[in-house]
């Protein structure tokens, strides 16, 4: 009876350590948190070990999308006119530099002389001197009153524009400022200038066309 409970216990301890190695569990890893300055917060720390268990990683992950398959789309329009960016400034060239001209005096609607220099307005077509307007059943000399209203407001002047070197006098299209007045623009938004094709001064020139001025309205 003492050899079969011998073996009988030897049996079951066998099992007990079978059953240990197929069920083994990883004991968790242990650290010390570190010193905050509160004793209740020292002591060991558990993290437990093993990898994260993945789901829904087909839903989650982003989907494959093939290039070809992707179309552009045309940009929306904008929402209102303050949503429009302002036309770029036409660059000037590297040597140009701003300078004051006086006494300037029209040679077109949108052209002057001064200091030997022939200069003529950027971004706008200048009215020739021999054109004629209508207005209702009236026609009046349009071109030659528009340059004579451009050489009224020069007059006793000096206009700061934008001119190559000295030694370069050769006639040039450049942006010209009185004071802080843009020339361009009060010649087009008084209607004595025409905004040129898809430049800055278009929506004066539409002012002043609604409003009559200049060679769009009566004989001034």
């Amino acid at each position: 009876m003492i050899a079969i409970g011998s073996l009988e216990l030897l049996i079951g301890i066998l099992l007990i350590v079978r059953a240990a190695h197929l069920f083994r569990v990883d004991p968790p890893i242990v650290a010390s948190a570190p010193d905050v300055g509160h004793k209740n917060l020292r002591g060991p720390v558990r993290f437990l070990s093993g990898s994260a268990r993945k789901i829904a990683q087909d839903l989650i992950a982003p989907p494959q999308i093939d290039p070809t398959d992707i179309e552009r789309a045309e940009p929306r329009s904008p929402l209102g006119e303050l949503g429009l960016a302002s036309p770029p400034k036409t660059p000037m060239p590297q040597d140009w530099r701003e300078m004051l001209l006086y006494s300037p005096q029209a040679t077109s609607s949108a052209g002057f002389e001064s200091m030997g220099r022939k200069v003529t307005i950027s971004g706008v077509q200048g009215v020739e001197i021999d054109r004629t307007c209508l207005f209702g059943d009236i026609s009046w000399p349009c071109g030659q009153r528009a340059r004579a209203a451009f050489n009224s407001w020069l007059r006793g002047r000096a206009l700061k524009c934008f001119v190559p070197p000295e030694i370069d006098r050769f006639p040039i299209a450049a942006p010209c400022r009185l004071g802080k007045q843009d020339v361009g623009a009060w010649l087009v938004s008084n209607g004595w200038a025409l905004a040129l094709p898809n430049g800055i001064y278009a929506k004066a020139e539409a002012t002043a066309r609604a409003a009559a001025m200049g060679i769009f309205g009566p004989p001034a």
